[in-house]
């Protein structure tokens, strides 16, 4: 995420005039790195989408987004799912007339918010440059290559997962490799651990259907991980039991959920 102009770049989609006006003069002349901010704005969710999906379109450092847009609950919901699915590291913050709503709670336990900021307080630019600048002194570096976490890493280009230095191939039959599918889901699970994903949240993430991908389909495909896992193991059901024990690939309650808990077996993290 570091660029070598050292401008802070920020995504920023707002549908209302007079705030477009009032703050976008104190974030262009405020110097979150150092020099000038870099500001784009988007007065349509769906255009901010657009955007994020076109082939050749860099990660801002940061988005700034509206929670509801012309009256609808989910604008800027849609924009922060498609952040996750593109740039899962770009860090999001909401800045809204809805804090203290359902609407803030939504923001938080489904998109992964870092903030939710008040349009309506004292000193609201002020506060904005600090939660902004906050952000950005925190975030860390993003490799472009690869995930890893303890034993586990996936190659973020290939989409292949390796685990204790073993490529997962398809438990069904080990000379081929693991279905692209299953490999997406752990993907989209561990950018968003220790947070659980729903069937709703992984179609989502996957552009399926959903009418088509169901808990079954959902439930399935975790299975299909573990035995990819297991069998990358040695097949002696050790990761089964990690799982077990709330590590790994985990259940979580009874909403058809699961998460990926890191896992932290001495011998399995020292042997990575």
């Amino acid at each position: 995420m570091n660029r070598p102009d050292l401008m802070a770049d920020i995504l920023w989609v707002e549908d209302q005039t007079h705030w477009i006006d009032r703050f976008r003069p104190v974030l262009e002349a405020e110097a979150f790195d150092q020099q000038p901010t870099r500001l784009t704005v988007f007065r349509f969710a769906a255009a901010a989408c657009q955007h994020i999906r076109q082939p050749g379109s860099t990660p801002p450092d940061l988005a700034l987004l509206d929670a509801q847009m012309s009256g609808d609950d989910e604008a800027g919901f849609s924009v922060s799912r498609a952040l996750q699915r593109q740039w899962p590291e770009v860090p999001i913050l909401y800045l809204s007339e809805y804090s203290g709503t359902g609407i803030e709670e939504q923001a938080f336990e489904q998109t992964g918010a870092r903030d939710f900021i008040a349009k309506h307080q004292p000193n609201i630019e002020q506060v904005l440059c600090w939660r902004i600048r906050a952000v950005l002194r925190g975030r860390q570096p993003a490799s472009n290559d690869h995930l890893e976490q303890g034993p586990l890493r996936i190659d973020t280009r290939t989409w292949e997962v390796f685990w204790q230095g073993r490529k997962l191939m398809n438990p069904s039959n080990p000379q081929r490799p693991l279905g692209p599918t299953p490999r997406k889901i752990l993907r989209y699970l561990v950018e968003a651990s220790p947070r659980p994903l729903t069937t709703e949240q992984i179609a989502d993430h996957l552009q399926a259907d959903p009418g088509r991908f169901s808990w079954a389909s959902y439930r399935q495909h975790i299975r299909t991980l573990r035995n990819a896992f297991d069998q990358a193991g040695g097949g002696d059901g050790r990761f089964m039991a990690l799982c077990q024990r709330d590590q790994g690939l985990v259940t979580f309650g009874d909403a058809g959920a699961y998460c990926w808990k890191p896992v932290t077996e001495p011998d399995l993290v020292a042997s990575s």
